[in-house]
């Protein structure tokens, strides 16, 4: 592990205003990441962007310090005012090598979370890596290190109570929408068809809503969705010609600015005065301040979910301690695999040196002395060969991992 490095930036240290502006949108991330792996010589990396947390894992030889997370920020060019920039190099977290494993290990499992005992996080680190592995920016390396991470995950989830009855943002917010007692006709007008909006959908399906229309840039998402709900789907661009009036708006995508302007806001209205409720559970906000500021709604953020949040982390500390000594265990245990890894790799070569050696014996040295066999004598000769061969291949390799096991 001595080469992992993570670069955090989370809700503890950042307001999760300021946060978004770190957020990378889909369409630029590759270009992005093929930059800091080239000015900065990172070999493996991906990114991780959630609704609290947007964190680098990567690989790398070099010290990350504050001069090195600059260059890291700048070569990234989100175009970062000079006070932000400051903001961030000063609130980040770093974490290196058994330090950056552990941390890892701590998100998937939701101890980092804004709420622990979310299940969404470990789903949202999994594509985030499957994401930037099919971009070719992750090897052999980060996947050994992932499938502990899912590993470990995995059983903090089944052998502790670390997420019975779940409190999530999702299902927080659910639930201040509930105290408002929205009816069941309600219009529900959804942006966006990511995962938190598909769960919080989920919940008002379940209690028997059902006059769903759903907006996404890619309009087949938006149609899967309204297919399970039974809605209707429209691209996001047709948002601001929608004439059918809304009671609740559910909003959460991934755009850098607001979705929501005050000018879209004032045409969705359709002339209605009532006081309306929206849900925005995006980082950045979806919803431009203008129309919080200027029009009567109820309005519902992940800011004002924190401090239930906090009282949640509260009612589970117990857990933790169980939940950390599986992490542990499993970051003891992962120190083997990564030797075990490292005997495999540096083996690689044997089975085709073996091959290579029975080829030359076989139709060079040995060739006159074969071809003068009947057919029975060479087919023995040959499953003799290729059990050689593979007691060749396997001897080796177990003998050296018994020996690294002897010798921990």
């Amino acid at each position: 592990m001595e080469y992992l490095k993570i670069i955090a930036f989370t809700h503890k240290q950042i307001d999760l205003k300021s946060l978004g502006k770190l957020v990378i949108c889909e369409q630029t991330l590759d270009d992005r990441l093929k930059n800091i792996q080239s000015e900065l010589h990172i070999k493996e990396i991906f990114y991780v962007g959630t609704c609290n947390r947007v964190e680098f894992i990567f690989t790398t030889p070099q010290v990350v310090d504050r001069e090195f997370t600059e260059r890291f920020l700048t070569v990234l060019d989100m175009g970062l005012p000079a006070a932000y920039m400051e903001n961030f190099i000063d609130n980040v977290s770093v974490y290196e090598q058994v330090e950056a494993f552990n941390h890892l290990l701590r998100t998937s499992c939701s101890l980092e979370s804004l709420v622990v005992g979310e299940k969404e996080i470990l789903a949202q680190l999994r594509r985030a890596y499957e994401a930037c592995r099919v971009a070719g920016f992750t090897g052999d390396y980060m996947r050994t290190v992932m499938n502990r991470v899912v590993k470990t995950a995995k059983e903090v989830y089944t052998h502790t109570n670390i997420s019975k009855n779940p409190v999530s943002v999702v299902s927080l917010a659910y639930r201040k929408l509930r105290d408002l007692k929205i009816s069941a006709n309600s219009r529900l007008l959804i942006i966006g068809s990511g995962e938190t909006n598909k769960n919080l959908a989920q919940y008002l399906k379940k209690h028997k809503y059902s006059n769903f229309s759903i907006f996404n840039r890619t309009v087949e998402n938006a149609e899967d969705l309204a297919r399970d709900l039974n809605g209707k789907a429209y691209p996001l661009t047709e948002l601001e010609n929608f004439e059918g009036g809304f009671d609740v708006i559910i909003t959460c995508t991934g755009a850098t600015e607001p979705v929501i302007t005050e000018e879209i806001y004032k045409k969705l209205l359709s002339g209605e005065t009532n006081k309306k409720i929206i849900v925005d559970l995006a980082i950045p906000n979806d919803t431009a301040p203008e129309v919080v500021k200027n029009y009567p709604i109820h309005f519902i953020e992940v800011e004002s979910l924190k401090e239930t949040a906090r009282k949640n982390i509260q009612e589970r500390y117990d857990e933790l301690v169980n939940a950390e000594k599986i992490i542990e265990d499993n970051i003891r245990e992962f120190d083997q695999v990564l030797r075990q890894r490292k005997i495999e790799i540096a083996m690689s070569s044997v089975p085709q040196k073996i091959k290579e050696i029975k080829n030359t014996a076989v139709n060079g040295i040995f060739a006159d002395e074969i071809s003068m066999m009947d057919e029975n004598s060479r087919q023995v000769l040959e499953r003799v060969m290729n059990y050689m061969e593979k007691k060749y291949i396997s001897v080796p390799m177990v003998m050296a991992k018994e020996i690294l096991v002897n010798n921990s």
